[in-house]
């Protein structure tokens, strides 16, 4: 089996599954108990959380510990939405976020609040000069995800922080897919809410984090117990965030590490030379993830090239219903026509791919197309 599918999830580090396991079977106690086992507890929850905020540049204190990506993103709209509505009822996202950034959207519609979806260029790029005109007094946040998962384009987040704080307007990004690919400085990126996933940097599942900047007070999610500081109450879970803890160590030390967009620029390359004009990129050539590569196949279907390809893991670009193809809500936000749409499929390398397993895919790709 080939799997190529890093941006949906990836498999656990050994060294973090190792980390993980003394809390399995031993050390099990409540950090808020007083007892040694609480305080041996409190300890190592502590180390993660310097861990996640070393990766992030951040101050340890302006880290919580979430269930995931999705629950993040959720206290930042709906937590600023509660905490700021005698502000206004405005909120600015993308056409192309992730389905955990739009359903709360939705969800905040239903309640009263107006939310502008700004459009993306045909690399998937935002114009930052298109926030600023959407921008008014009754705005309260912006919410554009950091990279696309689909095509890896990296959007231009200190321009956009730049005139949020100008305009006086909080600014959450969702890192999710970028941590531990590219570098990501809280400071340098200047947000005030920025969102982490633990699965897609070889961690475990059902472990996140949200970075919330010195001074910003925001409306739990999760109301009970003082957890967190008061932030997202629940007894903490120390397997899942000292395996998060070490993902995130492990990230910090391997962010030089070139290997894996060597291979994704060797995989394009081999693609290109030996389908040629079949080949379309989806996405921005450049400023991208260095894992992502997402290509459609002109003329042919994303879904039926998938079937094909035994024992290869990898994710398309469109959705099957009842016999008719329709492309994601991405790449037609990009302008993206149906015929090419069609046949987009998202190759997604990662830590363990080879070389050697690039080429078995390029010649059952050959086989297939030719």
């Amino acid at each position: 089996m080939i799997y190529l599918d890093y941006n949906a999830t990836t498999p656990i580090d050994k060294e973090v599954a190792d980390t993980m396991l003394p809390f399995l079977y031993g050390h099990f106690g409540n950090p808020s108990s007083i007892h040694v086992l609480g305080i041996e507890a409190k300890r190592e929850i502590e180390k993660a959380r310097h861990q996640v905020a070393d990766l992030l540049n951040a101050s340890v204190d302006e880290i919580i510990f979430t269930s995931g990506g999705s629950e993040s993103n959720n206290t930042v709209l709906k937590g600023v939405a509660h905490t700021y509505k005698k502000k206004g009822n405005h909120i600015i996202t993308s056409k192309i976020e992730h389905p955990a950034i739009i359903n709360p959207c939705r969800y905040l519609e239903k309640l009263g609040y107006e939310v502008s979806y700004v459009k993306v260029d045909e690399l998937g790029l935002v114009n930052p000069t298109d926030i600023e005109e959407l921008i008014n007094d009754k705005t309260i946040l912006v919410s554009i995800m950091h990279s696309n998962n689909e095509t890896g384009t990296i959007q231009p987040i200190e321009e956009i922080a730049d005139i949020c704080k100008k305009n006086g307007v909080l600014f959450h990004t969702d890192a999710s897919q970028s941590l531990g690919k590219v570098p990501i400085d809280v400071k340098n990126l200047n947000v005030d809410f920025l969102t982490v996933a633990g699965h897609k940097l070889y961690g475990p599942k059902g472990i996140g984090a949200l970075y919330i900047r010195t001074g910003i007070s925001i409306e739990p999610l999760i109301h009970g117990a003082g957890h967190e500081k008061g932030r997202r109450a629940g007894t903490e879970n120390i397997i899942l965030e000292v395996g998060l803890g070490k993902a995130c160590e492990i990230a910090r030390i391997n962010l030089g590490n070139n290997v894996i967009k060597e291979n994704t620029d060797y995989f394009y390359k081999r693609l290109v030379e030996n389908f040629g004009d079949i080949i379309h990129l989806n996405g921005h050539p450049d400023k991208k993830l260095p894992n992502t590569l997402n290509v459609s196949f002109i003329g042919f279907n994303g879904h039926e090239i998938l079937d094909k390809l035994d024992d290869v893991l990898a994710s398309t670009g469109s959705a099957c219903h009842s016999g008719m193809t329709t492309i994601s809500p991405v790449l037609s936000a990009m302008g993206v026509s149906a015929d090419i749409g069609r046949g987009a499929v998202r190759f997604s390398l990662g830590r363990y791919t080879t070389r050697e397993e690039i080429d078995i895919v390029v010649e059952k790709l050959t086989n297939i197309i030719k």
